[in-house]
């Protein structure tokens, strides 16, 4: 009996998982203007808000706007979530991505129930801390949001056609085709990138959360004309050490691209994709003084943090991608194997 499953290349499932990535970042797009505006509590229950799907006053007034579409978007990614999943368990055979995207779902689930617990626990203090448990919820919250991002690109990569049709190993998995794509310097460097951002995005969780946004309010130098501030509290340490991650980030990323253009092994996919991390990059650093210098305005704050996990989604792509002969090998030797 042969089974429905395959490997090949599916458009229409390549295309959904391509969708599914692209509308998480309305999902962080709103949930980063949300908290911009401080309307995380413009609704005081869950999951519905004010009792309803359609409460009133939504369209008009920006903070129950900014929530409740937050939400909104929130249950739709669910939904297309589940879908992924369910599409990949009856129709594609590679096990490694089935269970990828079960792990999103499960990640999306937990993100959804730590939001919700965000808002029913705002009231509840802890003591020693001046934020409440349900404002400290909004750190994880905001955390976890990264990491799906990341498995949802995972998904939809796996499932290109680049992937499934590009140059893959030969039939013996004794004696596979030498692997081309990103050398090993460069795929540790892109895998050491990732991580980075990955700490650069939880201390900005951190900072955002315990406002401390302005807490060295001028930028590039401090009050004082220097690089470091003269006096300092946790806010201070949180926001310096935001800023002397991002300044060692400026440097890697920089040379992560440079190492991308100049290897021959690498395609012409990767290299767009260097040169998309430095106009990323570059931008990212143009908001982050605009945030400042406007009083942390709240559309430069917002897109300071969707281009935070535009550069993650594309470094992780890029060392996601480098592996992408290793894994094949593997499917292979599973196949002889089976």
């Amino acid at each position: 009996m042969t089974s429905s499953r395959t490997s090949s290349y599916k458009p229409a499932l390549a295309w959904f998982a391509a969708l599914s990535a692209a509308w998480v970042f309305g999902v962080v797009t709103l949930g980063a203007f949300t908290t911009s505006i401080h309307a995380g509590m413009a609704f005081p229950d869950w999951p519905l808000s004010n009792g309803s799907i359609n409460p009133e006053g939504w369209l008009t007034e920006i903070d129950k706007f900014a929530e409740h579409s937050h939400r909104l978007f929130g249950m739709v990614m669910g939904v297309l979530t589940v879908t992924l999943v369910t599409w990949l368990q009856l129709r594609e055979e590679r096990g490694w991505l089935r269970k990828l995207a079960w792990a999103a779902l499960v990640v999306v689930v937990i993100q959804g129930l730590i939001g919700g617990k965000r808002v029913l626990l705002d009231s509840l203090p802890v003591p020693g801390f001046e934020m409440s448990l349900g404002q400290m919820l909004r750190i994880p919250h905001g955390i976890l949001a990264q990491v799906y991002v990341c498995m949802l690109f995972a998904v939809a990569a796996g499932l290109s056609r680049s992937w499934i049709e590009g140059t893959s190993p030969s039939a013996s998995a004794a004696a596979p085709r030498p692997s081309v794509g990103i050398p090993s310097g460069t795929r540790l460097l892109a895998v050491v990138s990732s991580l980075l951002i990955f700490v650069q995005l939880i201390v900005a969780a951190v900072m955002r959360h315990n406002n401390a946004g302005l807490a060295i309010p001028t930028f590039p130098l401090t009050p004082e004309g220097g690089l470091i501030p003269a006096a300092w509290d946790f806010r201070v340490a949180i926001h310096f050490t935001h800023r002397a991650i991002a300044a060692v980030l400026s440097i890697v990323l920089v040379w992560l691209a440079v190492n991308l253009w100049r290897s021959p092994a690498v395609g012409r996919g990767l290299k767009k994709a260097a040169g998309l991390i430095v106009v990323l990059l570059t931008m990212q650093i143009l908001l982050g003084a605009a945030a400042v210098w406007t009083i942390r305005g709240p559309y430069y704050t917002t897109a300071h943090v969707i281009g935070g996990v535009s550069i993650f989604a594309v470094v992780f792509t890029v060392a996601w991608w480098s592996y992408r002969e290793a894994i094949i090998r593997r499917e292979t030797a599973s196949s002889l194997t089976a």
